[in-house]
């Protein structure tokens, strides 16, 4: 009998038509057998032997298979629907019971995304949810900076982060004291901040934006010179749609500045038919040659509203691709295979301790000040709304 670890929680051993599990997590001791019996589309669950368990078989086969109607498209088996389904099941039992909401970004990974996500987009997108939603608790499917903005929209309501360890190399970049200098040198400039910070830096901004909108809140703005950070991609991608100076900070993304024009020029030798989609995050150089360049969303409905094109390279973070291909099952999409390893922190395990028992790491609390100076600059971005200008 072969055993094969998956992580630290997960043992799986195989055994002619047997799959036996043992799943060890948050306390919980389960024993599964799943038989490789096929009835329809759907792989039956005929031995489940689990003690003290907020579920029946008949509760987690049904989950499985709800699970494998939307992940099969990318290639998951019923079993590997089948070992999720107890987290997926619970979560969203526990979802009804604290009236919590997760929200969930678009780079997150299939599980979460078509398992427990009540809401999946891009940060203007869960931003405007995060401010309207009527739950008392906000679970963060993403990254620290994101959790922060749903707490200064939402203060009165629980937001939790699975993993204080999801943060983002663009807010890294920057603190609020190196905002405080740049207005010191740049007197009378007022600041834009991208979304990619951190809540004490969009309190020392005048205004905040996102891809979706970038472009028009820099054009909101009065004066002829705007201070644009962290992004210094984004900024240089702005500056020639727009009359305004910029000034940049020198933040980067880890996922989109290492593409450049020589990888986007080999992929159209292989692709020739292939519709490229960048985000403004990558170089001005690749931004240059693509046909669509913009947010996440903007790309979606790029490709919903281009019937004709079949195939579309996707130049952003590689957990994009396994969302379009489930969103839109007759077109090929082609993956740049980057992943944010701030994004991927966030798994259905750290979901599930959160909900069920948040520590102190997986609480966002913020200090008053910055919760008010925060809003000030996140609904000047909410009243511009989206307004994304693509190629």
């Amino acid at each position: 009998m072969a055993c094969q670890e998956i992580e630290e929680e997960f043992i799986v051993t195989e055994k002619a038509n047997h799959s036996v599990l043992w799943y060890n997590d948050i306390g919980i001791s389960v024993y599964l057998t799943l038989i490789n019996e096929w009835k329809g589309d759907w792989m039956s669950v005929e031995t489940l032997k689990w003690s003290s368990l907020p579920y029946t078989e008949e509760q987690i086969a049904d989950e499985a298979a709800r699970l494998h109607s939307r992940l099969n498209v990318i290639g998951w088996s019923p079993i590997e629907c089948a070992l999720i389904a107890p987290l997926t099941f619970e979560i969203n039992q526990l979802k009804q019971k604290l009236n919590a909401v997760v929200l969930a970004h678009s780079y997150q990974t299939p599980d979460i995304i078509y398992g427990i996500a009540d809401h999946v987009g891009d940060s203007l997108g869960l931003s405007q949810e995060a401010a309207s939603t009527s739950a008392d608790v906000v679970v963060f499917c993403g990254v620290k900076f994101m959790a922060e903005t749903a707490k200064i929209l939402s203060p009165q309501k629980t937001v939790l982060l699975p993993d204080d360890r999801a943060g983002c190399s663009l807010a890294a970049s920057i603190t609020a004291e190196d905002v405080r200098a740049l207005k010191r040198r740049y007197p009378g400039v007022l600041v834009v901040c991208y979304v990619n910070t951190y809540a004490d830096v969009k309190a020392e901004s005048d205004a905040c934006c996102t891809s979706a909108n970038a472009l028009a809140v820099v054009d909101d703005m009065p004066g002829d010179r705007v201070i644009f950070l962290p992004d210094a991609l984004m900024a240089a991608n702005l500056a020639p749609l727009t009359k305004k100076e910029i000034i940049s900070w020198h933040g980067t993304c880890v996922v989109h500045e290492n593409f450049g024009s020589a990888e986007l020029e080999a992929f159209r030798g292989q692709y020739p038919d292939a519709k490229v989609l960048a985000h403004t995050e990558c170089v001005p150089e690749v931004v240059a040659q693509a046909d669509m360049a913009g947010s996440t969303s903007g790309m979606e409905r790029y490709i919903a509203e281009h019937d004709e094109a079949k195939t579309f390279m996707l130049v952003t973070e590689c957990g994009m691709t396994d969302k379009l291909k489930v969103q839109f099952p007759d077109r090929d999409f082609i993956g740049t295979c980057v992943l944010c390893p701030f994004m991927k922190k966030i798994e259905l395990r750290n979901v599930l301790s959160a909900m069920k028992d948040p520590d102190v790491s997986q609480v966002i609390e913020l200090p008053e000040d910055v919760i008010r100076r925060g809003r000030v600059a996140l609904d000047r971005m909410l009243s511009v709304g989206r307004a994304e200008r693509v190629k």
